[in-house]
């Protein structure tokens, strides 16, 4: 880190402006960029706004955004002021967005013009600014007058230091209540800076953004990363269907972008199977290794033309990526890239770029980052990852409790993570701890290598697995629009096609348990298979809340 001697969010801008201050940073696709230059002015009339509204050192001040270029100025401004940034993520409910500003304590919120509604009914004696995003005008003040003006510096000087508490991540929670993990500026920029070391990146690279900014993982490799490499970062106005994400992919030609597992696998179920599961001559040509191999290849060039064609760094994180999907990927040769993390860790804890990756691996530790395995089980070296490393938080926000349960004293971070390290110290996630099933002889089952083998059934959507007095259930939600246009002929002939759909649930559910129960150990055998109606609700990085289905009580969230 030689090339980075302070590791604040301040000094990693500084350096960015003096080097590429020409340069395109920030832009709404199809909109005229903001500079690296015109970034740093706004940041600076900012800074003078929020000394204006009397926002000092240390202060809690929340950022409730959709992606776009205001945001990351905005968190730019609160860091290098010493103030503590608070994001908080859109898909909130009111509900959840309320406690995150009570337990925060916050001062001031900036808020974007279509989230403003989640924040209307809530009053609260300590918050007295609102400032809307979008341009950075005050709703509401105890400081009547104070208006944002363009051009404007902060009159006082700040120094901010590596130790500093720089944001407060409130997590949405697989497994339930959220908490405050708080990282300072070194957390974030030492992982900002090492995440170099997996992937070369320059001033003429070009991001696509479609994760929330407000997620550690899309906020420090997909913002402060390319920010410190001078690269441009483009954002979508709208959230990311296809019908606004392949304009964005053709008009900006990314050549990097991070992404979960759910998208690419959304893709790879919805648009590449189908062409080869179209008749029996392509399903049976496809079934051939040899050909398999090339249809695959195919395939991927033409998902590389679906994204611009100049991709180079396809960041998948957030979760494991499917088996299946995964080598499909590598057929294809499509640049993917696999990490592993978590918000307590900046997020990230391994890594690799699409040149060296192994299936089903997240890479090798990130540099810098120590992991081990600890209590490794003697048949299968599978034990809970540990992590120690200068991009381990400072510990919970207000729950000293809950933070002796996971550091150690000597600085370990316990993941909470299964998870094995091969002779070459690639990292491989067996699963979550808190998700295992005991089988009844003791045996380990996770439920996501069963899960993945049903997301491979047709016209499975998502799936959950579970276990009820002692047996194996699957919870899985089918696509019924793929359904319903599979047997659209028979709507024509009449009749109650909505009893013929369900009727096609029940055979379905019969063919799914045993193709299941087909591929998988005699331990993992499902009992039965419960379709549900609704997608299944999920945090951000697209992961279901398993303990809304699970009937386990809340535990820490860790996933990045």
């Amino acid at each position: 880190m030689k090339n980075f001697p302070t590791l604040t969010l301040p000094a990693l801008l500084k350096q960015s402006v003096e080097k590429y201050a020409d340069r395109p940073a920030l832009a709404f696709v199809g909109d005229k960029p903001v500079t690296y230059a015109e970034f740093d002015k706004i940041r600076l009339s900012l800074m003078s706004l929020l000394e204006n509204l009397d926002v000092k050192q240390g202060d809690k001040v929340a950022l409730l955004s959709s992606n776009m270029p205001n945001w990351g100025i905005t968190y730019f401004a609160i860091a290098s002021m010493g103030a503590v940034v608070v994001p908080i993520l859109p898909d909130f409910s009111p509900v959840e967005i309320e406690n995150v500003l009570n337990h925060s304590e916050s001062k001031a919120i900036f808020v974007s013009d279509n989230l403003k509604a989640k924040i209307e009914k809530y009053k609260n004696d300590k918050l007295l600014h609102r400032i809307l995003i979008d341009d950075f005008s005050i709703l509401e003040s105890d400081k009547p007058g104070v208006q944002y003006k363009e051009g404007a510096k902060p009159q006082k000087e700040y120094t901010v230091k590596e130790e500093d508490l720089a944001v407060i991540i409130y997590t949405s929670g697989t497994t339930g209540k959220s908490k405050g993990v708080m990282l300072s500026h070194k957390n974030i920029s030492s992982n900002a800076v090492a995440s170099m070391s997996v992937q070369e990146i320059n001033s003429n690279d070009r991001f696509l953004s479609v994760l929330p900014l407000s997620h550690t993982y899309e906020n420090t490799i997909g913002f402060i990363l390319p920010v410190i490499c001078g690269a441009s970062i483009s954002y979508i106005r709208k959230p990311p269907t296809p019908a606004v994400l392949l304009p964005a992919l053709k008009e900006v030609r990314p050549t990097l972008m991070l992404t979960v597992p759910l998208i690419i696998e959304k893709i790879y179920r919805n648009k590449v199977l189908p062409n080869f599961q179209k008749n029996r001559l392509t399903r049976f040509l496809y079934s051939i290794p040899f050909l398999h191999k090339k249809f695959n290849r195919i395939a991927g060039k033409k998902l590389m033309e679906t994204f611009g064609g100049e991709i180079k760094f396809f960041g998948i994180g957030g979760a494991k990526l499917d088996k299946t999907v995964e080598k499909f990927l590598r057929e294809a040769k499509f640049p993917y890239a696999i990490g592993y993390g978590l918000t307590e860790t900046s997020p990230l804890l391994a890594g690799v770029n699409a040149r060296n990756t192994k299936l089903q691996s997240t890479g090798p530790p990130l540099k810098g980052v120590t992991l081990k395995i600890h209590n490794p089980q003697k048949m299968t070296g599978e034990g809970e990852i540990w992590a120690k490393g200068p991009n381990v938080m400072m510990g919970y926000y207000k729950e000293p409790e809950l933070t002796k349960e996971v550091l150690t004293e000597d600085g370990w971070f316990k993941t909470g993570d299964l998870g094995i390290l091969d002779k070459t110290n690639y990292l491989y996630i067996r699963g979550r701890s808190k998700n295992v099933i005991i089988g009844p002889s003791g045996e380990n089952i996770f439920p996501e290598d069963i899960e993945s083998v049903i997301n491979n059934f047709k016209h499975v959507a998502e799936s959950l697995v579970i276990q009820q007095k002692g047996k194996l259930v699957a919870m899985v939600h089918f696509n019924r629009e793929e359904i319903e246009e599979k047997y659209k002929h028979l709507k024509e002939k009449g009749g109650e096609f909505s009893d013929f759909v369900e009727r096609k649930y029940d055979e379905l559910k019969k063919e799914l348990r045993d193709y299941v129960n087909s591929r998988v150990n005699k331990f993992s055998k499902i009992h039965d298979v419960v379709v549900s109606k609704e997608e299944f609700v999920k945090t951000a990085t697209k992961k279901i809340k398993r303990f809304l289905y699970s009937g386990k009580p809340e535990n820490p969230e860790k996933h990045a």
